[in-house]
């Protein structure tokens, strides 16, 4: 695996983290009473729906909500993304969520699963990492860094 590269990105990044929140709010659906899925076209569609919106007006609500998110230590995320689940609700026929408790719920239950998915992903990278510690025998440099190191 190539340093850098996670589980999103590269070929099919954007794929990939449609089909992660396709998976998200399927399983939503199926623990959370308030939570209604009609078929699984209305899954994908929503999937889009939820990231066009995680995309432009998510950034916006961050910027006008950042003093109430910077008092709670960033939990306010987490409403501002049941805001973006209701707005995905109203967006799109065959995805209905009960009530904001739905939608904080689905929000916490959308968040777990990316990070479990995401979890094998910082476990190879830090594999990956090179050992930043120097050698004993690195011996071009007489024990200078870079910023001591004074060239003629």
């Amino acid at each position: 695996m190539k340093t850098g590269l996670t589980f999103y990105s590269g070929h099919g990044g954007c794929l990939t983290r449609l089909i992660v929140l396709s998976i998200a709010v399927m399983l939503g659906a199926w623990l959370l009473p308030g939570v209604e899925v009609s078929s699984f076209w209305a899954v994908l569609l929503t999937a889009v729906v939820i990231s066009l919106l995680d995309n432009l007006v998510r950034p916006i609500l961050i910027v006008v909500t950042l003093p109430v998110t910077a008092i709670t230590l960033g939990l306010f995320l987490f409403v501002i993304n049941a805001v973006i689940l209701v707005m995905a609700s109203a967006i799109v026929d065959g995805f209905d969520i009960g009530g904001f408790g739905s939608a904080l719920l689905l929000s916490l239950v959308i968040t777990v699963v990316n990070y479990l998915l995401e979890l094998p992903n910082r476990y190879l990278q830090r594999e990956d990492m090179p050992d930043k510690r120097r050698s004993d025998d690195d011996s071009d440099d007489d024990g200078f860094t870079p910023y001591e190191e004074i060239k003629d």
